[in-house]
């Protein structure tokens, strides 16, 4: 049976430890496991077990590579394969290479919003949308957190213009249609001084990533695994 989620703050500061109740290992961003567990339990992937880094290591993307290699290190003697479920996530190729130089595959894309959204739809987009502000359901949730804090607003809000001035409109990437969190990302819209607009992308390339996670589709079986 899959343990209750940890809520937020845990999945930003500590992640989620793997259950060892699968055969398929997915290494993801502590920012992913709502979603992640909605399409297992959704399609059934009761062979994939899901760890979670510390969804707090986007604040420095050059921890990440490390801290995957770590995980796979640690687990690949218990699993036949492993997926890492991270885009590039502003490590410039640098997880990309070292998921190739482990032997383990990834999710395409620059980042969690790109692939949302479905990769060649955002990429279309991205010449007329340069000075869009993007949010997921996990950002809105911890908007001061990963956002407001972090950028010295909660202690300079003066600093607002500044960093946010190039932007015009802050685009919310809803994977739930939640009227509860539409109206709190609207309020973050509000506060970086940015127009609002709202779409409700879904899981987008997510769930066929799994997909092919699942069906064994990504890496092949590690040596010596079990």
């Amino acid at each position: 049976m899959t343990s209750p989620l940890p809520d937020d703050s845990v999945l930003a500061e500590r992640g989620l430890p793997p259950e060892a109740a699968g055969r398929v290992l997915l290494i993801a961003c502590g920012a992913l496991a709502h979603e992640i567990l909605a399409l297992k339990r959704r399609n059934g992937w009761d062979h994939l077990d899901l760890q979670c880094l510390p969804a707090n290591l986007h604040l420095w993307p050059d921890r990440i590579p490390d801290a995957v290699e770590a995980a796979v290190t640690e687990h690949r003697d218990h699993y036949e394969s492993i997926f890492i479920v991270y885009a590039d996530c502003g490590t410039g190729g640098l997880l990309q290479a070292r998921c190739e130089a482990l032997g383990v595959e990834m999710v395409e894309g620059p980042h969690c919003y790109a692939f949302f959204e479905g990769v060649a739809a955002f990429l279309d987009r991205a010449e007329t949308e340069f000075d869009a502000f993007y949010l997921t359901d996990f950002l809105v949730r911890q908007f001061d957190a990963f956002v407001w804090r972090p950028m010295g607003l909660d202690r300079h809000p003066q600093l607002r213009d500044m960093l946010f001035g190039n932007y015009r409109k802050l685009v919310y990437q809803a994977q739930l249609d939640d009227p509860a969190l539409d109206a709190k990302a609207r309020d973050c819209a509000d506060r970086l001084g940015l127009a609002y607009e709202r779409r409700l992308t879904g899981y987008g390339d997510l769930e066929p990533a799994l997909a092919k996670a699942a069906k064994g589709e990504f890496s092949a079986k590690i040596p010596g695994a079990r």
